[in-house]
């Protein structure tokens, strides 16, 4: 028996996460739906889209829409395989070498920084702090994505700034540019680049100011 071909709108649509949900033509349910389950286009889902699909039980047993696709919306050669398919294209050279050229602008005062700290505190904490969190948020961002590909449980964008704040921001960075991943949500961007500035005004007053703006800082806070 062909499975029948159902019509609603689309009410709910998270684009970073890249799954949303289907109100039916009757408003009788909601339908989960994924980005895996949209038929090549040249459209992103968008709230107030008619989607045209079928239904099926998926592993958690809830009904989830299949076969879909967005209605009037022409087909395009390159499908839509995850909500974060368009990190598919090749990284052209130019864009690696723009990377490589951004890192090392924001890792020249911290690495200055924590060698001038390692040399005049006898204290290698640092230079060891920055490899090794650099290296946990990178694994963290790229799990995340793998989770957001397969539509299981998030890894907690509090994890995630925590690990950027003990020193693996650079790590995130670099997994922002690399896998396309936590670059286009505001909310998510503003807390990040807060979290650089303060790393990197800290080693600015470090090398320059002899502690004056964090002391400065701190004496504020206490007064207040």
């Amino acid at each position: 028996m062909k499975p029948v071909l159902r019509k609603g709108k689309l009410t709910t649509w998270k684009d970073d996460k890249g799954f949303g949900f289907i109100r039916s033509s009757d408003g009788s349910q909601d339908v989960f739906l994924h980005i895996t389950a949209l038929k090549e286009t040249n459209h992103r889902p968008q709230v107030g889209d008619v989607i045209c699909y079928q239904l099926t039980v998926g592993k958690d047993g809830r009904i989830h829409a299949s076969n879909a696709f967005i209605e009037g919306v022409v087909s395009k050669s390159m499908p839509i395989t995850s909500s974060l398919a368009i990190e598919k294209e090749t990284f052209q050279p130019k864009a690696k070498s723009s990377l490589m050229l951004e890192v090392l602008l924001l890792s020249l005062l911290p690495t200055l920084g924590a060698i001038h700290f390692a040399l005049t505190t006898f204290n290698p904490i640092p230079l060891i702090l920055y490899p090794v969190m650099n290296f946990i948020t990178f694994a963290l961002y790229a799990d995340d994505k793998s989770r957001a590909k397969q539509g299981r449980w998030r890894i907690p964008e509090k994890r995630l700034h925590l690990c950027e704040f003990m020193g693996g921001w650079l790590g995130g960075f670099i997994a922002q540019r690399r896998l396309r991943h936590k670059n286009r949500k505001v909310s998510y961007q503003v807390v990040f680049w807060i979290i650089v500035a303060i790393h990197l005004i800290f080693w600015l007053d470090w090398l320059f100011f002899g502690k004056r703006l964090v002391g400065l800082f701190l004496s504020v806070v206490s007064r207040g």
